[in-house]
């Protein structure tokens, strides 16, 4: 689904990312409303900004790629 370039920009300017936030966004495969959603707030103190939410996100993705690497280069050996 492609979303509007409006709805990016509202994105941008109420999660405060910049545009290299908004392509790690996209390559992890987020559209601009969960970024929005997950927006802090007073009542949610445990909420980590957008931008580390992102860096955590893609960290462990990247975490998880290793150690399947790791795994598999183990069983072909």
């Amino acid at each position: 689904m492609a979303y509007s370039d409006e709805r990016w920009a509202e994105c941008k300017r109420k999660c405060r990312l910049n545009e290299e936030d908004i392509a790690l966004a996209n390559r992890l495969g987020l559209n601009p409303r969960s970024r929005i959603k997950n927006i802090l707030n007073k009542s949610e103190q445990w909420k980590a900004p957008v931008k580390d939410w992102l860096r955590e996100i893609e960290a462990k993705r990247n975490k998880k790629a290793a150690q399947k690497q790791k795994r598999k280069g183990q069983a072909t050996e």
